[in-house]
């Protein structure tokens, strides 16, 4: 097993839980996390919804306590950031002008937020995005009941800001360049259920239409949000939510192959072998239809922090861990398995035109590929088995209520 000196760069979701994996698999060498935030792991998705309520502190979200990495002996390095990387003399170089040397480098980098192209908006103190405790500590402040909150895409974090805005008494307005919400993340069946719920909770959608410009107000703010369609948001705040591009740069620019994303084989290897790359910024093979792909989920970051620690410890195993992903908005907890991206058949298990509690199926020659449950947990549990074993099932059996998901578990 080696013993050389480890370095993690990204102390996201990724970055915390490899070397915790490093270390569960026995290697005791050295290990370096190095973050450019001054926090400890934590975890991102309470962001967009209890964090930002208030109702959980900063301790809540972080991946392990403090006294975790002494224990462990695991350095860390905060409020840092790598400027280059040199993979012939396997050096790091930080931003205050310090160096690490590496016998094997991890890059879990992550993502940041997508950024709207707008002088105006990026100028402006009251358009915010969504990534980091920073980013809700500033927009915390300005959520106050009866203020106008112009939201700027609809998938997962978007909405999630949007329920979080009506539950705090804000008069709220989403905007989405798609013709339906969470076009990217889900089928059209859930996108219309939950377009349901929000117009029911007396959010104001806006489709198939995008910002083109704000209108100024004083001291540098913004006023309201002109669309394509001719029409204009007024807004007191304004949240964008429109994806997240990978923080692939330094890899680029260390002649590591990159595409939209840092490409790794299935052990999360990069093309040189001293490197390995993790989570949100890694475009890697997908077991379930072929090709590549690049997930952005705490699931994902998880599993490829433990697959690139096994192989760095000589137990390599592939990456073949079925994608799963959850959002919380109002009363919804929305949990999807698998990509809905190969079927040709839709089974609805409930009713999605009424109630807050469905799941839908994706089935391909009569197997199930893939699943998007909402406010069953059990049944999340059993989808998450059925997709897994794409298991054969009966349509109507899927569809009857009174038949238990678990007991087709047992009767495939």
């Amino acid at each position: 097993m080696r013993t050389e000196e480890i370095v993690v760069v990204g102390a996201g979701q990724a970055g915390g839980e490899a070397v915790a994996a490093l270390r569960m698999a026995g290697f005791e060498g050295g290990v370096t996390l190095v973050g450019d935030e001054p926090h400890l792991p934590y975890s991102r998705p309470p962001l967009s919804k209890d964090f930002l309520l208030g109702d959980v502190g900063t301790e809540v979200l972080l991946l392990r306590p403090p006294h975790f990495y002494e224990k462990h002996r695991v350095r860390t390095l905060l409020g840092r950031t790598v400027t280059k990387l040199d993979r012939d003399r396997r050096t790091i170089t930080l931003d205050d002008g310090g160096s690490l040397t590496y016998g094997t480098l991890i890059l879990a980098t992550g993502g940041h937020a997508r950024r709207l192209r707008d002088p105006m908006a990026e100028a402006a103190p009251n358009v915010h995005y969504v990534r980091t405790i920073a980013d809700i500590e500033r927009l915390r402040p300005e959520l106050v009941p009866g203020a106008r909150l112009a939201v700027i895409g609809g998938g997962y974090v978007g909405l999630e800001i949007a329920a979080v805005g009506r539950k705090l008494g804000l008069e709220v307005t989403v905007v989405e360049a798609a013709p339906r919400l969470l076009a990217r993340v889900a089928g059209p069946d859930i996108s219309a259920f939950v377009h349901r719920v929000h117009t029911e909770e007396g959010v104001d959608i806006r489709l198939g239409t995008t910002v083109t410009g704000f209108v100024p107000g004083d001291n540098g703010r913004v006023t309201a949000a002109v669309l394509a369609d001719g029409t204009t948001v007024g807004a007191d705040v304004v949240v964008v939510g429109i994806g997240l591009v990978p923080r692939d740069q330094l890899a680029a620019d260390a002649g590591l192959d990159v595409a939209d994303g840092i490409v790794v084989d299935e052990f999360c290897r990069t093309g040189d072998e001293a490197i390995y790359a993790i989570g949100d910024c890694t475009r890697h093979p997908c077991a379930e239809h072929g090709g590549m792909r690049r997930l952005e989920s705490v699931q994902n970051a998880s599993e490829q922090a433990r697959v690139a620690a096994a192989a760095i410890t000589d137990d390599p195993r592939a990456y073949a861990a079925v994608p799963w992903f959850w959002s919380d908005q109002y009363d919804l907890k929305l949990r999807s398995v698998g990509i809905a991206a190969d079927y040709d058949q839709t089974v609805v298990r409930g009713s999605l035109d009424e109630g807050r509690s469905a799941a839908v199926f994706y089935l391909k020659a009569g197997r199930v590929r893939a699943a998007e449950v909402v406010s069953s947990p059990r049944d999340f549990g059993a989808a998450k088995k059925l997709v897994a074993h794409r298991a054969e099932v009966a349509p109507e059996r899927l569809a009857d209520l009174g038949t238990p998901l678990k007991d087709l578990l047992t009767s495939r």
